[in-house]
C-alpha cells in the first residue's frame, strides 16, 4: 500500500511517500481501506516535539480516519467487511496512523459513519468531538438553560463544542478574531459573539452575564486564555481547559469555588484502557450528525501526497475549521 511515513520528527515536516505492508488484521481489530483522514495540532506537536507517546520513526502519523472494513479480526462484532466507519485510531506509540491507503484500527474506537456526511466530513470530527463531548457532558455536565463560554469558537474542536452545547438546550457564547468567524460561529449556533481583540473578559462579562460570570467555561486556546477563563466564570462554575501545560495563580479558583478539569484525550489510545468510551461518543455524534445537529467545517482538504503542505497550512495558523486529507 502507499503510505506517509515520517521520516525524522523536527520543525519540518519530513515526509516521503513509499510502498509499506499492508496491515494483518489481528483480534479485536478492523483493517480499514482509507478515503480520508485529517490534520489536528497534537499531529503537529508529536511531530515536532516527539513526546513519550510518538511512534517510532518510519512512521505513519494520522489520528482521525473515516473508510470502509476491509476485513474483520477475530472477536469483532457490529462492524462487518462494507461498513463505512470512522473514528480516532491511531498514529501514536504502536498504532499506525491513517497517511495510508490501509489502517488497522482497535474496533472499539470506531463507529457507523453517518450517511448524510462524505468521508471528508467524517474524517473532520472524531477527535476534535471526542474531546469536545469529553469536556462539556462528561466533565462540566452541562444543562439546558445554562450559558456555556466556548473559546475559539471556528478553531477545530471549538466549532463541534458549540454544536454540541446547542445540541442539549444550553445558550453558547464564543469568542472569535474577525468578522468573518464570527459569521461563521453564528452559523453553528452561538448566541452570542465576542471578539477578544475588541473586548477584554471583564467587559464581556458585564456586558453578557451583567458580572455574573459563565456556567460553564471551555478553554482550549491555554496561558493567558486560561486565567481570563477563571475570571469569566461565575461563583460555583465551571472551567474546562486542554491547554493546562503551564503556570497560575489559583486564588481565583478558590474566591468562587470553581471547578477545574482538564481534559487529554489521548489517554485511552496511550494506555489502552477506556477506548470503549471513545466507540460511544463517535456512535453518539453520529446521531447527531445524521439528525442535521452536528455538520464539521471543512477548512481546507489536501490530497495525501501534499501532507506536508497540510501540516505547515495547520502549523500557519490561518485554518478555520478542520483540515482534512483525502486518500481515496
Amino acid at each position: 500500500m502507499k503510505a506517509q511515513l515520517l521520516q525524522t520528527y523536527g520543525d519540518t515536516p519530513d515526509f516521503r511517500l513509499a510502498d509499506t505492508d499492508i496491515p494483518a488484521v489481528k483480534p479485536g481489530h478492523v483493517l480499514v481501506r482509507v478515503a480520508a483522514t485529517s490534520v489536528n495540532p497534537i499531529d503537529i506537536k508529536i511531530r515536532k516535539m516527539k513526546p513519550a507517546f510518538a511512534p517510532a520513526l518510519p512512521a505513519i502519523l494520522g489520528m482521525d480516519v473515516a473508510g470502509t472494513v476491509e476485513a474483520v479480526g477475530e472477536g469483532v462484532s457490529g462492524l462487518k467487511p462494507g461498513d463505512e466507519v470512522f473514528g480516532c485510531a491511531g498514529g501514536l506509540a504502536d498504532m499506525p496512523g491513517a497517511l495510508a491507503e490501509y489502517m488497522l484500527a482497535d474496533a472499539r474506537l470506531l463507529a457507523l459513519k453517518p450517511a448524510n456526511l462524505t468521508m471528508a466530513q467524517a474524517a473532520a470530527l472524531p477527535l476534535v468531538t471526542i474531546t469536545a463531548w469529553d469536556a462539556l457532558f462528561d466533565r462540566a455536565r452541562i444543562k439546558a438553560g445554562q450559558f456555556v463560554l466556548i473559546h475559539a469558537g471556528t478553531g477545530g474542536v471549538g466549532h463541534v463544542a458549540v454544536q454540541l452545547a446547542k445540541s442539549c438546550g444550553a445558550r453558547v457564547a464564543t469568542t472569535v478574531s474577525s468578522t468573518d468567524k464570527a459569521e461563521l460561529a453564528r452559523s453553528l449556533g452561538a448566541d452570542e459573539i465576542i471578539n477578544y481583540r475588541e473586548e477584554k473578559p471583564e467587559e464581556y462579562v458585564a456586558r453578557l452575564t451583567g458580572g455574573r460570570g459563565f456556567d460553564v467555561v471551555f478553554d482550549t486556546v491555554g496561558g493567558a486564555n486560561l486565567d481570563a477563563s477563571f475570571l469569566a466564570a461565575g461563583a460555583g462554575g465551571v472551567v474546562v481547559s486542554t491547554n493546562t501545560r503551564s503556570t497560575h495563580d489559583l486564588s481565583l479558583l478558590h474566591a468562587k469555588a470553581l471547578t477545574l478539569s482538564v481534559v487529554f484525550m489521548l489517554l485511552p489510545l496511550v494506555t489502552g484502557q477506556g477506548r470503549e468510551r471513545h466507540g460511544e461518543i463517535i456512535a453518539q455524534a453520529a446521531a447527531l450528525a445524521q439528525g442535521g445537529k452536528l455538520r464539521p467545517h471543512l477548512g481546507e482538504v489536501f490530497p495525501l501526497e501534499d501532507i506536508a503542505k497540510a501540516h505547515d497550512f495547520l502549523d500557519s495558523g490561518r485554518a478555520v475549521g478542520k483540515v482534512v486529507i483525502q486518500v481515496a
